[in-house]
């Protein structure tokens, strides 16, 4: 079945449409989730909210807008953001062991793990290291541009000139 069947009938509430969409990009929205909430319950939860945030809002997603696999991870970033951003999340952070802050800090520095989850690791790797740095930090790691323009010391502005010009340039190469 062609994808462009898939969604419309996913659109029209076709169940059986909506589970070949789950076999087909659960696994690539769990590795985007877990990048992000770095916790495998948790990530697992947001997982089965995801799709249902799919399954409720199928009739919003407009192809002229963009990719479909491109809608649904940003369903899936800014659930996860929504999450890390919570205060049930905060709160369960602060009960963690030791060996939980070990992962994070060691994967802290790492995007390369993430990105390839999703496909994009040949690409962002021709891109200039403040590219990668920016991506990472707001696409990957969910902080907002004052915080990424905190982390990497720069002003605001610039963060935001050089995140649109990235952007582009890693548009620009997945494109061709």
């Amino acid at each position: 079945m062609q994808q462009d069947q898939l969604i419309a009938q996913l659109q029209a509430g076709n169940e059986k449409a909506f589970e070949r969409i789950y076999e087909l990009y659960s696994e690539s929205t769990y590795g985007i989730i877990h990048s992000i909430t770095r916790d495998k319950e948790i990530s697992e939860e947001l997982l089965q909210d995801v799709f249902l945030k799919i399954w409720n809002n199928a009739e919003s997603y407009n192809p002229d807008k963009g990719r479909f696999f491109t809608w649904i991870l940003n369903i899936a970033r800014n659930a996860s953001i929504d999450k890390i951003r919570s205060k049930s999340f905060r709160n369960h952070r602060l009960n963690l062991t030791s060996d939980n802050f070990v992962d994070i800090l060691e994967s802290k520095s790492s995007i390369g793990s993430k990105i390839d989850a999703i496909g994009l690791q040949k690409y962002i790797d021709i891109l200039e290291p403040v590219c990668k740095k920016l991506i990472d930090l707001l696409f990957f790691k969910g902080f907002t541009q004052k915080e990424t323009a905190e982390e990497l010391e720069m002003p605001l502005g610039t963060v935001k000139t050089r995140n649109r010009i990235c952007i582009d340039k890693l548009r620009s190469t997945v494109i061709n």
